[in-house]
């Protein structure tokens, strides 16, 4: 037992210490939250992090730039695609170059279907932690779809290493444009199956609506990004505000809301799958022909047919060019709407091969913050949907 409560009754009641974690189920990672319980009412939260002790930022100083690319994939590992995008975009930032037009409709292509893929397993996961097992099948049978497109193009389903500095690794397949144009084609519909169980279902209704509400103000002075500040009524978006990419040549909807509670942010993300399926048509209309990596190759290795013969020598080449890649002195930051909001990477280069400091502006850190007042005042019941509702991911919180 641990001091005392008076409720509104005048009854004084003793206040009970939980640790709630850390476990993966319910808090989305290894996260423990110390609460102060009367009775099933949270008096006070108090989220701890550091269990999973990544140490992503210190392995990348200690790599040379092209080695680092891997290690972004396990941050948000549910979007490795736009983990790397953030990076190699800082990378190239501090080369002053610019990737071929090519690459930038394929890399956003490959971006919102990462935001998606996400997305798909945050509406699966929330609406399983509230109670709604069937959503989570209808969900993951869709981001099945996805990683097999992403399979299909880089190899692996997850983890894809896939964008390089300078462009993408490889040209999309023979049939693998097809194959997305079916995706997107079929996806709203699909889409219409979690949404007509959750949407207007008074019992989803009740465990959501004015649960865990972030203020405007709050979600501003806490710095919030994504989802969570856009259903809090700022119309926040990187893609919009500082366009990157060709994302200034689509036409798409940044979705707001004003509630700022549980059901707000399921309402956004929702939305913003809709408008990831615009920009992936619209990008599939207007993708040009032409090289998918730049020429230069001090930083990216020549063609087969000019270098080498099979694969063990294009390794032995990236090695050599690994090795020689010495961007100049300089610091830059580099961020991108990850699905969880802003991703950045800040760049500090002393002229050798490897990033003399590297930093990650990670969403899901910075929006963590919020538990701590937003959680007080609600049943623990509560704070599974709440914590649900920022979408964390540790693999970028404990980088």
């Amino acid at each position: 037992m641990k001091g005392s409560f008076e409720k509104d009754t005048g009854v004084n009641t003793d206040i009970i210490e939980l640790n709630m974690g850390p476990q993966h189920p319910s808090t989305h990672g290894v996260m423990r939250i110390v609460l102060e319980l009367d009775g099933e009412v949270i008096v006070k939260a108090k989220p701890v992090i550091g269990y999973l002790h990544r140490g992503t930022e210190k392995i990348a100083e200690n790599r040379s730039y092209y080695q680092v690319v891997p290690y972004t994939d396990r941050l948000d590992y549910l979007a490795p695609m736009s983990n790397e995008l953030g990076y190699v975009m800082a990378v190239e930032k501090l080369l002053g170059i610019e990737v071929p037009e090519r690459a930038k409709f394929l890399r956003v292509i490959l971006a919102e279907l990462a935001r998606i893929a996400s997305h798909l397993v945050w509406l699966g996961s929330n609406a399983n932690d509230i109670g709604a097992v069937t959503v989570f099948l209808y969900a993951f049978r869709e981001r099945e779809k996805i990683y097999d497109l992403l399979e299909a193009i880089s190899g692996q389903r997850m983890n894809n290493a896939f964008l390089k500095i300078g462009g993408l690794m490889g040209d999309a397949p023979d049939g693998w444009l097809d194959a997305v144009r079916a995706f997107v084609k079929q996806f709203p519909e699909k889409l219409k199956d979690p949404d007509g169980l959750l949407t207007k279902n008074k019992i989803w209704k009740e465990r959501t609506e004015g649960i865990g509400v972030i203020p405007r103000d709050l979600a501003i002075d806490l710095s919030l990004t994504g989802p969570p500040l856009r259903a809090s009524g700022v119309k926040r978006d990187l893609r919009k505000d500082n366009p990157y990419l060709v994302y200034d040549q689509l036409n798409f909807d940044i979705p707001v809301e004003t509630a700022g509670d549980v059901y707000a942010r399921y309402l956004v993300r929702m939305e913003e799958m809709r408008q990831s399926v615009r920009i992936i048509e619209q990008a599939l209309d207007k993708l040009p022909d032409g090289p998918v990596l730049i020429e230069d190759y001090k930083i990216v290795p020549p063609p087969k047919s000019e270098v080498y013969h099979d694969i063990p020598e294009l390794i032995h080449h990236f090695k050599l060019i690994s090795e020689g890649f010495h961007p100049p002195e300089g610091e830059v930051y580099f961020a991108v709407e990850a699905p969880k909001g802003e991703l950045g990477y800040f760049i500090v280069s002393n002229g050798s091969n490897k990033p003399y400091r590297l930093r990650i502006r990670p969403p899901s850190f910075v929006n963590l913050q919020a538990l701590e007042y937003i959680l007080p005042g609600h049943l623990i019941a509560d704070a599974v949907a709440i914590i649900g509702s920022l979408d964390p991911v540790f693999g970028e919180v404990d980088r």
